[in-house]
């Protein structure tokens, strides 16, 4: 299986609200879920998750409450706030129009610059 590969500054953040996003989710199931939409690619290591997730409540981007995991235990449920939504919807548009940019450019050739 393929090593995963290394998040790109500012990007923790953003794949953060983006599982939460996707439904309520404790930290452990944020790591889940970001390896599941990333096709095994992209692993957060539990130590930078947690100060993640706080700094994100901290900063009103996602709400907590307290909840009962799948197994019993009791752990914190993240959903993303009305300004969370904004801010995923801002970095995604901008991480889309980069990675376009890339793409156009790598995929350059010769005759796309002549003339």
């Amino acid at each position: 299986m393929a090593k995963p590969t290394e998040l790109l500054p500012g990007t923790r953040d953003m794949l953060i609200l983006k599982s939460v996003s996707l439904k309520p989710l404790h930290g452990y199931g944020v790591l889940l879920r970001i390896k599941q939409i990333s096709r095994n690619a992209l692993d957060i290591p539990q130590g930078s998750l947690y100060p993640a997730l706080y700094r994100l409540e901290h900063q009103a981007l996602i709400s907590a409450k307290w909840g009962a995991s799948e197994n019993n235990r009791k752990a914190k449920f993240y959903t993303l706030t009305a300004a969370g939504r904004r801010r995923l919807d801002e970095e995604a548009a901008g991480w889309n129009r980069l990675a376009d940019a890339i793409g156009a450019a790598l995929n350059a050739t010769i005759a796309d610059t002549e003339g």
